[in-house]
């Protein structure tokens, strides 16, 4: 049987080693190399060829979503798993948009880990289960699945709610949206709510955030 090959990166060395030892006692995975997450790992990937790389998302020495974008762009081949505490929505978008193909709660369960591992190696995309069943990990799923790199693509948004998130991204009250759209303050007012429902957001400043970093990318 021809053996899983994995990647750890963990900082963590007693972690480290014990993902590294209930991995390999099982017969269809094996990993190649258990890292600490130093300069050179990027470079031990590309030697190893992995088919997956478990990462802990927290390392002190990297930005970890960093890593996992570089990892899956250099190295498609590979799916790539993070591995961190309980996750924001913002952890989980960004997570998506790095590339990764899922992720491990660090207080998931053996079973749970090598269950997702497994999955993940044969092309399925896995999100925490403490986010299952909610609209926004349908609206994480639907980007996952179609690849998208930005999550407002993935979500259905009519002409006038994309018209009032890029003057929401400007600086402009609801009043001032208002009579530029010829629209009442309630109406606008109505828009951000449903803004906010289909981003999975809480505040206009969140809105603005995420329109300006997207711009960026």
């Amino acid at each position: 049987m021809r053996k899983t090959r994995i990647l750890v990166i963990e900082d963590n060395r007693i972690l480290r080693d014990g993902i590294k030892a209930v991995i390999n006692g099982e017969g269809d995975l094996r990993v190649v190399a258990a890292t600490g997450g130093n300069h050179d790992t990027l470079q031990q990937a590309r030697n190893l060829k992995p088919q997956v790389v478990l990462i802990d998302l927290g390392l002190r020495n990297e930005n970890g979503l960093r890593v996992v974008a570089t990892l899956t762009k250099e190295l498609p081949q590979a799916k790539v798993i993070g591995m961190g505490l309980i996750p924001s929505q913002l952890d989980i978008i960004e997570l998506v948009q790095a590339g990764a193909a899922g992720f491990i709660l660090k207080d998931a369960t053996i079973e749970d880990v090598l269950a997702t591992i497994r999955s993940v190696a044969k092309g399925m995309k896995i999100l925490p289960p403490v986010l299952t069943g909610s609209l926004f990990t349908h609206i994480v799923d639907h980007a996952l699945r179609m690849g998208k790199g930005k999550l407002q693509d993935a979500v259905r948004m009519t002409k006038r709610e994309r018209e009032i998130v890029v003057l929401i991204a400007q600086g402009m009250s609801n009043k001032e949206i208002a009579q530029l759209l010829n629209l009442s303050t309630y109406t606008v007012k109505s828009h951000v709510h449903n803004i906010l429902e289909k981003m999975a957001l809480h505040s206009r400043l969140e809105i603005a955030t995420h329109s300006f970093e997207n711009r960026e990318r």
